[in-house]
């Protein structure tokens, strides 16, 4: 009786398309996100962008946990460049988004 080939250490071959059904199904998950995530803001009143901003900075901070998890995995060189990439975007947006609410924030303390 063989042993599989799992068992004998060889890799096994993804299925053909793999990569392209995973890329398309991540492809159109980020545009209906992106699809989303406009029509949520621009249905949002003015007065509550700034709590918004807020939260958007909350959920930042999971993205940037997510992509040092990406770029430390070192599945491939090309997922570790895009992991890095994702980190420094993910940090300017956390980093940028609470100087701005900072600002805005600064807006509403009242003068001597």
């Amino acid at each position: 009786m063989q042993e599989p080939a799992s068992e004998r250490g060889q890799r096994r071959r993804p299925p053909r398309g793999g990569v392209a059904v995973t890329f398309i199904q991540n492809l159109t998950l980020f545009v209906l996100a992106a699809f989303v995530g406009y029509e949520i803001i621009t249905k949002i009143p003015t007065n509550l962008h700034t709590p918004l901003m807020s939260g958007a900075n909350a959920i930042s901070g999971i993205t940037l946990i997510g992509s040092v998890a990406v770029a430390g995995a070192g599945s491939t060189t090309l997922a570790t460049a895009l992991g890095f990439l994702a980190v420094v975007m993910a940090t300017i947006n956390v980093v940028g988004g609470y100087l701005v609410s900072h600002f805005m924030l600064r807006d509403f303390v009242r003068g001597d």
